[in-house]
């Protein structure tokens, strides 16, 4: 029987709607991917257990879900060069991306970024909030970002004083903090005369529904409302626990300031440390906030941080568990470095001892993954020695992708199903471009210009006070992880500053 050709038009349309809505459910099959970065956040979190006093109920029930690496360290402590080598998937020494000053993409060039790798696999990739760090944009990376793709960081309340009559201010502007204002308004903290300016904490009389991090949590809750047609990338920043530690005062009220328990501090600290390591440490932060009588108060403002963070994370999650796709979703939550709050005499990130080098490092595997060939555990700690540069590889590997040339990571896929494996894996981090830490096992050396030393034996001296680098008799030791600093190294290149009226101007083009 001869057929008509409308006849054949209709069976071929059918046929290829056929195969456009198998293709669409079996890309529906592809995991999808929330990363939720906590910056600043350091190892005080209670799933690993370094402040008796934190508050973190939400993390602590996703770790029961999750593998907790315990051990998990950044490439770098700062959060430009060490966002920039996780989300590349390229160590510092390699992309010469070294300090935050330097903008990224100035330096790495048209090195594919993780969203940008995963839009080009199929991907709808959004996000909110810090992510890369700071107001700088990069739109290939992005379909959609909030507040907007040029501008990452919602408006916060910063630090500030009435110049007059000294009364704590709080204005709520864009991020581009100022040294004074023609209204009376100064950013110079008054017990801290000539230090940074956000170095400050005070509850906030305000709601979290008013706050900046909570404007991004909202709008990856709505995204995982929504009805996604391709598989998502989603990324979520909150900003605190970074300095200032202003947050609504619900949060300080769990943490009562005569309560407080302050780090240790050996007071011999730093006779055993070269001049390289005390210029680092910068003593003149821990003189300025034991001298004020503010210590006490700025371990409660960060460990109200980590709260208010904790709870916002919860709100993601809890969203993710409502929606569809909480039986798919692959979940990432981690900090960029960690932060020191007195420990050998130091505030702050910008060190390469190993409490500031410790990151938090969570992963949710959902179940029946196909490019898994037994599930990953749940409820696990992983003390095995890992890289934040580890992500991108991991993801990849979840997501049965093939994976970025040259990678400085490598997958988890081996750890999430066997948490207890043991690797004897060295992890490299910098400080700029001429300074290197090396943690293998329960040893941590670091070195300086290539000529000043620190040795630690973290096992018995998990607080690093007792610097052995000086003697003959771990020079063995000293050799071998010296064995896996580069010597062929990227050249440090400085790149023009930011500041977002340029970039609205159009002076600075991403």
């Amino acid at each position: 029987m001869k057929v008509s050709y409308p006849v054949k038009l209709l069976a071929f349309l059918f046929l290829l709607s056929l195969i456009v809505s198998c293709n669409n459910e079996e890309s529906q099959k592809s995991p999808n991917i929330l990363l939720i970065s906590i910056d600043d956040l350091n190892n005080w979190i209670e799933p690993m257990g370094g402040h008796p006093q934190a508050q973190t109920p939400e993390l602590l029930s996703f770790s029961e879900s999750a593998v907790t690496f315990q051990n998990s360290y950044c490439a770098s402590p700062s959060c430009n060069p060490s966002r920039t080598a996780m989300f590349t998937g390229k160590h510092t020494y390699i992309t010469g991306l070294y300090n935050n000053p330097q903008v990224w993409r100035d330096i790495v060039g048209d090195e594919l970024s993780m969203p940008q790798y995963f839009r080009e696999h199929g991907y709808w990739a959004a996000g909110a909030g810090k992510i890369y760090h700071g107001n700088m944009p990069d739109e290939r990376s992005w379909d959609e970002y909030f507040p907007d793709k040029i501008k990452h960081m919602p408006d916060y309340y910063l630090p500030a004083r009435d110049s007059l009559t000294g009364d704590t201010l709080f204005v709520k502007q864009d991020n581009e903090i100022r040294e004074d204002d023609p209204k009376g308004i100064t950013f110079n903290m008054p017990w801290f005369e000539g230090m940074y300016v956000a170095f400050d904490w005070s509850p906030l009389p305000f709601s979290v529904e008013e706050t900046g991090d909570y404007s991004s949590a909202n709008w990856v809750i709505e995204q995982l409302g929504k009805k996604h047609d391709k598989p998502f990338f989603l990324a979520c920043g909150l900003y605190r626990p970074h300095v200032p530690w202003y947050v609504p005062g619900e949060f300080y009220d769990k943490f009562p300031i005569e309560s407080i328990q302050l780090p240790e501090v050996y007071n011999e600290d730093w006779e055993d440390l070269p001049e390289t390591a005390r210029l680092t440490a910068n003593g003149r932060y821990h003189e300025k906030v034991t001298e004020a009588g503010q210590w006490e108060a700025a371990v409660q403002g960060y460990l109200s941080s980590i709260n208010y963070a904790d709870y916002l994370a919860g709100l993601v999650l809890d969203a993710l568990e409502k929606s569809e796709y909480a039986d798919n979703t692959i979940v990432v939550i981690f900090s960029d470095h960690g932060w020191q709050l007195g420990e050998k005499r130091h505030w702050r990130k910008f060190a390469l001892w190993e409490n500031v080098l410790n990151t938090v490092l969570m992963v949710k595997v959902p179940t029946g993954l196909k490019s898994m060939e037994k599930e990953a555990a749940t409820g696990a700690i992983c003390n095995a020695n890992v890289s934040l540069l580890d992500v991108f590889p991991t993801l990849t590997a979840l997501c049965g992708l093939a994976p970025k040339e040259d990678f400085s990571g490598k997958s988890l896929v081996p750890l999430l199903q066997n948490p207890e494996l043991s690797t004897n894996r060295a992890v490299l981090s910098t400080l700029g471009h001429n300074h290197f830490s090396v943690i293998r096992d329960k040893w941590h050396y670091i070195l300086y210009n290539d000529t000043e030393e620190e040795l630690y034996n973290l096992e018995n001296d998990p607080e690093e006070w007792y610097n052995l680098a000086a003697g003959t008799e771990y020079q063995d030791i000293k050799d071998t992880l010296r064995s896996f600093i580069p010597l062929e190294r990227a050249e440090l290149v400085q790149t023009r500053p930011v500041r977002w009226e340029d970039v609205l101007s159009g002076k600075i083009k991403f």
